[in-house]
């Protein structure tokens, strides 16, 4: 659900948009730390958060970073 905001905020299409692995931190809804596979040797990492049920928003994406690879540990940022 977040691609399209990923994609507008570096400017670039990928056709391999995969998550791999994530994290989740409770706080006033949830953030989501994803690490997401781009093409075959890239990876970007994610921090999406998702509002409380009542508050009847989709997924935002919050933050990102590039350049990752696949063993790149996913940690808070």
């Amino acid at each position: 659900q977040v691609k399209p905001q990923f994609e507008s905020r570096v400017n670039r299409t990928y056709s391999i948009f995969k998550a791999i692995v994530y994290k989740t931190q409770v706080v006033a809804g949830i953030n989501y730390f994803i690490k997401v596979q781009v093409s075959d040797a890239d990876y970007v990492h994610l921090r999406v958060f998702q509002s409380l049920p009542h508050e009847n928003q989709g997924p935002s994406l919050v933050s990102f970073q590039t350049g990752k690879t696949r063993d790149d540990p996913l940690t808070y940022f």
